[in-house]
C-alpha cells in the first residue's frame, strides 16, 4: 500500500469528520454530559432521573417519589406520576419510551405542552442515564398496563413489551451505573439523602422517600414530606440558632409568568445564608432571582425605616451587606424558559425574573412589616446593630490596608519570605509556634517557600466581627504576608503565594489551631480555597529506625505495616544481613514539628517529591457553613451533641 505524503497526511478533509451517532457522543465525552466520571458525575445519574420525576411533581401529577439503593449498584427510581407515553413516536417510528431514552434533546420539556416549567430543560437526562448504564430497565405503569423495555449501554435489548396489568399510573427506571465509565461505583448515602430532602422542601406536598437495601441488615427508610415547603427550609436551616424574629417571612405568587416563592428569617450570626434555585435546580452562584431579591430587601428595609422614624437621616441608610448579615434565605422562581448561564447551571440569566421577583418580594415584605411590626423593629434592630459595626470596621480594615503589603510598605519581620517572584511558583508555609517555625526556615528551600510562624492559637473569628480580628496582631501578620487584603478590599490576584500551606503539630493542640485557621480562610477568604489555593501539610506520626534504616509512618496503618516490613526483612538472610538489621525497632512519636530537625523536616513534610498534602475544598457550602457554626459557635449544646456523636470515631487520641 503506498505511504501518504507528508502534504496528505496534513491535509484536513472531510473524511477526517467523525459523526457519533445516538448515543456514542455521551459514552465518547460523558463529561460534557454529567461533569466527569469521579463521584459526582456517578450521582448525577440519580439526579437526572429524579429531576424528571420532580418535574411531573411541579406539573400537578406526581404526589410520590422513591429512590432506592440496591445491592450490587443498582438504583430504582419511581414515581406515581402519567408516565412515560409508550405509543409509536411519528419522527422515529418506535416508541416514545425508547425515542426518549436512545435520543438525546427528545423529551416532552420542548413545547411547554407537556410541561409548564422544568428542570430539565435540554432533553438529554434520562438518555445520558441510559448511555452511561452498563443495564437499565424501564417500566412503565400507564392505561391499564406495564410495559418494560430493557437495554445496555444506550442500546435496546427488545421491544417494548406489555408485562402485566396494573391500576395505578406512573414511572419506575432502574439502572447499574457502568464500570467502562466510572472509576468508582459507590453511592452515598448522605449525599442523596441531603440532596432528596432540598427536592422535597422546594416540592411541598410531594413525599420523597430513600431506600438503602445494600446491606443485609433491615433497609435504611427515610422519607421526607413538607406541607410548608421552602418556609420549613428556613426552620431546618435556622435549628440550634438565636432566632431574631419568630415569624418568617413568607410570600407564593405569580408575576409576569414568573411563579416567585420566597423565605427569609433572621437570625443573631454574622454570616447570611441565601439558597437560589430555579425550577428546583440549585444556582449556587445566584443570578437574577437573587438580584430582584436583594435588591426589594435593602429598598424596602430603607423605605420602613424612614418612615417609622428608625432611621431620622436618609444618609445614614442600610446598606445590603447590614441587611444580609444573620440572614437566612430561600428564593425559589419557576418559570417557562430559564436561561442558565454555563453547562452546569450555576448562574440564572432572565432578566425578567428579577423584576418579577422584586416587585413580588417588595410589596410582600412591605405587608409583613406591617402586620408584624414586634418582628420588623427586631430585624431593623439587628441591621442597625450591623451598620454600626460595619463603620468600626471600616476604620480597622483602612488602618491594615494603609499599613499592609498592598500599599508597597514593608512585610511582617516574622515573614521569611522566598526569593522568587513568581507568585506561580512559591508556597507559604503557616507554621504553628517559632520552635516549628525555626526548623522549617532551616530545612526549606529558600527559593520558592516562604514560613510564617504564628504564636499560639489565632482569634475564633466565627463569631469575630472584622474590626476585632484586625486587632489580633496574628490575623493581620497573615493577612499582610498573603497580600490579598479583606472583605471590600479582598483581591485574589494579588495573591503572593500560588499554596498557602497549613503546618501543624499531630496533637489534640495542633488540629485546634488548624481548625482556627480553617475557620478564617471559610469566612474571609472562601475564594481563595475554591481556586485550590490552601493545602494542609500532613506531617509523619512516626519515625521508625531498625539498624541504618529508617522509615516515617504517617498514619497507624503505615505504622504497622513498616513493622511488619522490618519483621519479615529479617528471614531467610545470611548472618551477616541479618546483623545489618538487628537489633530493637526504635519507635519516636512526633508529637510537635519542633521535635523534627531541619532535614527531618525538609524529607518528611516539605520536600514536594515526598511530602503528603491535603488540598483544602468545599464540596457542600452549607453542610461547611453549618459544621464551623457547630464547632465554632456560640451555643455549647449543639457542639456537645456533635461531640458525643463522633467520639467513638475518635482513635488513638492524644491529651
Amino acid at each position: 500500500m503506498t505511504k501518504k505524503s507528508e502534504a496528505q497526511k496534513n491535509k484536513y478533509t472531510a473524511e477526517d469528520i467523525t459523526v457519533l451517532e445516538g448515543l456514542d457522543p455521551v459514552r465518547k465525552r460523558p463529561g460534557m454530559y454529567i461533569g466527569g466520571t469521579s463521584i459526582e458525575g456517578l450521582h448525577h445519574l440519580i439526579w437526572e432521573v429524579v429531576d424528571n420525576a420532580i418535574d411531573e411533581a411541579m406539573a400537578g401529577y406526581c404526589t410520590e417519589i422513591t429512590v432506592v439503593l440496591e445491592k450490587n449498584n443498582r438504583v430504582v427510581v419511581t414515581d406515581n406520576g402519567r408516565g412515560i407515553p409508550v405509543e409509536k413516536h411519528k419522527a422515529t417510528g418506535t416508541s416514545a419510551l425508547q425515542t426518549v431514552l436512545t435520543t438525546l434533546h427528545a423529551g416532552g420539556k420542548f413545547d411547554s405542552k407537556a410541561y409548564k416549567v422544568s428542570g430539565g430543560l435540554h432533553g438529554v437526562g434520562v438518555s445520558v442515564v441510559n448511555a452511561l448504564s452498563s443495564w437499565l430497565k424501564a417500566e412503565i405503569y400507564r392505561d391499564g398496563k406495564v410495559y418494560s423495555q430493557e437495554y445496555a449501554r444506550g442500546g435496546a435489548k427488545h421491544k417494548l413489551k406489555v408485562v402485566g396489568k396494573t391500576r395505578k399510573t406512573g414511572t419506575s427506571i432502574s439502572f447499574e451505573a457502568d464500570p467502562e465509565i466510572f472509576e468508582k461505583i459507590e453511592y452515598n448515602f448522605e449525599k442523596i439523602q441531603k440532596r432528596l430532602r432540598q427536592q422535597a422542601y422546594l416540592t411541598k406536598k410531594v413525599r420523597i422517600s430513600l431506600v438503602d437495601k445494600r446491606e443485609e441488615a433491615l433497609p435504611s427508610i427515610y422519607s421526607f414530606y413538607f406541607e410548608g415547603g421552602i418556609k420549613s427550609y428556613i426552620s431546618f436551616l435556622n435549628k440550634g440558632q438565636k432566632i431574631v424574629h419568630e415569624t418568617p417571612f413568607y410570600v407564593i405568587k405569580e408575576e409576569e409568568g414568573v411563579e416567585v416563592e420566597v423565605s427569609f428569617q433572621y437570625t443573631n450570626e454574622i454570616n447570611s445564608i441565601e439558597l437560589c434555585f430555579a425550577n428546583n435546580i440549585h444556582t449556587p452562584e445566584g443570578g437574577t432571582h437573587l438580584v430582584g431579591f436583594r435588591t426589594a430587601l435593602t429598598r424596602t428595609l430603607n423605605d420602613y425605616a424612614l418612615k417609622n422614624e428608625i432611621i431620622r437621616d436618609k444618609k445614614e441608610t442600610l446598606t445590603g451587606d447590614d441587611v444580609r448579615e444573620g440572614l437566612t434565605a430561600v428564593i425559589s422562581v419557576r418559570l417557562r424558559d430559564p436561561q442558565f448561564e454555563g453547562q452546569t447551571k450555576a448562574k440564572l440569566g432572565n432578566t425578567e425574573v428579577r423584576t418579577a421577583v422584586n416587585a413580588v418580594v417588595s410589596k410582600a415584605i412591605d405587608e409583613y412589616l406591617d402586620e408584624h411590626p414586634h418582628d420588623a423593629r427586631a430585624i431593623l434592630g439587628k441591621c442597625l446593630l450591623a451598620a454600626k459595626a460595619r463603620k468600626a470596621a471600616k476604620a480597622a480594615k483602612e488602618t491594615v490596608i494603609r499599613k499592609g503589603a498592598l500599599d508597597g510598605f514593608t512585610l511582617p519581620g516574622k515573614l521569611a519570605d522566598c526569593s522568587t517572584k513568581d507568585s506561580s511558583r512559591s508556597e507559604l508555609f503557616i507554621v504553628e509556634g517559632d520552635s516549628a517555625g525555626g526548623s522549617a526556615k532551616q530545612g526549606r528551600d529558600r527559593n520558592f517557600q516562604a514560613i510564617l510562624p504564628l504564636r499560639g492559637k489565632i482569634l475564633n473569628v466565627e463569631k469575630a466581627r472584622i474590626d476585632k480580628m484586625l486587632a489580633s496582631k496574628e490575623i493581620k501578620t497573615l493577612i499582610i504576608a498573603l497580600g490579598i487584603g479583606i472583605g471590600d478590599t479582598f483581591d485574589l490576584e494579588r495573591l503572593r503565594y500560588d499554596r498557602v500551606i497549613i503546618m501543624t503539630d499531630a496533637d489534640v493542640d495542633g488540629a485546634h489551631i488548624r481548625t482556627l485557621l480553617l475557620t478564617l480562610f471559610f469566612r474571609h477568604f472562601k475564594e481563595l480555597i475554591d481556586e485550590g489555593h490552601l493545602y494542609i501539610a500532613a506531617p509523619p506520626l512516626y519515625r521508625i529506625q531498625r539498624g541504618k534504616k529508617v522509615q516515617y509512618a504517617y498514619t497507624e496503618q503505615d505504622k504497622e505495616e513498616i513493622f511488619e516490613t522490618f519483621s519479615k526483612g529479617s528471614k531467610g538472610k545470611s548472618t551477616d544481613e541479618k546483623e545489618a538489621v538487628s537489633g530493637a525497632v526504635h519507635l519516636q512519636r512526633y508529637k510537635g514539628l519542633g521535635e523534627m530537625n531541619p532535614r527531618q523536616l525538609w524529607d518528611t513534610t516539605m520536600d514536594p517529591e515526598n511530602r503528603v498534602m491535603y488540598q483544602v475544598s468545599v464540596q457542600d457550602a452549607e453542610a461547611a457553613d453549618n459544621i464551623f457554626d457547630t464547632l465554632m459557635g456560640d451555643e455549647v449544646l449543639p457542639r456537645r451533641k456533635f461531640i458525643q456523636t463522633h467520639a467513638v470515631d475518635v482513635k488513638n487520641l492524644d491529651v
